[in-house]
């Protein structure tokens, strides 16, 4: 059976933003003709903001905190306690002071269930100073780099790139390929991720389904390229 999963940053939505309305309308009858996964790093307030509480419980399942904190519907299903230990906050706020981006506008060490995520420029940051934060991202690379030498001084966490702005820090294998262990080994599953990348947090999910022929990644470019594949799908499937 097909099992669609989709990220929501960049994928269904702008990072950090609301769906579009004519592709919500689109990608709400798609839920009830096929069975439908959300995964993100994001926690379930924050993706209701994104996508609206009929699309979130319209989904089968959805792994919030990259599967530490998941639902259906609104019913809980399994919740991580993880908390970020202390010598790695330091770390972090080593780094945040070290950064050469000058705008701080606060919450830079957000936990989640299951997870943190770490922002220079903060998680309250208007879409201004994030805007300012991505320009100077694309030029430094510089969540990328933190990302590594984390990875690097903490053998026992993990740290993927995330979303625009942040990056999300867990233990090892609580990412979002955890969450494959609920899917039955004959579906076939379609991942639809921006991140696909090696340091981003789709990164995992994408690598265990192509690693055991699981079904296909889509790495997409933002939520109007998914919008287009899925279409596609719609047409090839009239068309069968």
């Amino acid at each position: 059976m097909n099992k669609f999963i989709f990220d929501v940053d960049g994928t269904l939505t702008p990072s950090r933003q609301q769906i579009n309305l004519e592709f919500k309308m689109f990608f709400n009858t798609f839920c009830l003709t096929q069975d439908v996964y959300l995964v993100t790093g994001s926690d379930k307030p924050k993706t209701v903001e994104q996508i609206s509480d009929a699309t979130y419980n319209l989904a089968k399942r959805v792994y919030n905190c990259s599967g530490n904190d998941v639902y259906e519907g609104e019913t809980s299903i399994h919740k991580s306690e993880w908390k970020l230990p202390n010598h790695a906050e330091t770390w972090l706020k080593d780094k945040l002071e070290e950064s050469q981006f000058n705008i701080r506008t606060g919450n830079h060490i957000e936990q989640r269930t299951g997870l943190v995520n770490f922002s220079i420029v903060g998680r309250n940051a208007d879409s201004i100073d994030r805007g300012k934060y991505v320009r100077y991202e694309q030029e430094h690379g510089e969540r990328g780099i933190i990302a590594d030498r984390f990875n690097m001084a903490f053998s026992n966490l993990q740290a993927t790139v995330g979303g625009d702005t942040g990056i999300d820090i867990a233990p090892r294998g609580a990412d979002k390929s955890q969450i494959i262990k609920d899917f039955d080994p004959n579906d076939t599953l379609h991942f639809f991720g921006d991140r696909q990348d090696p340091a981003g947090n789709d990164y995992s999910l994408a690598k265990v389904i192509t690693d055991k022929n699981l079904g296909k990644c889509y790495h997409v470019n933002g939520w109007e390229n998914t919008w287009e594949l899925l279409k596609q799908w719609n047409y090839n499937e009239s068309s069968d």
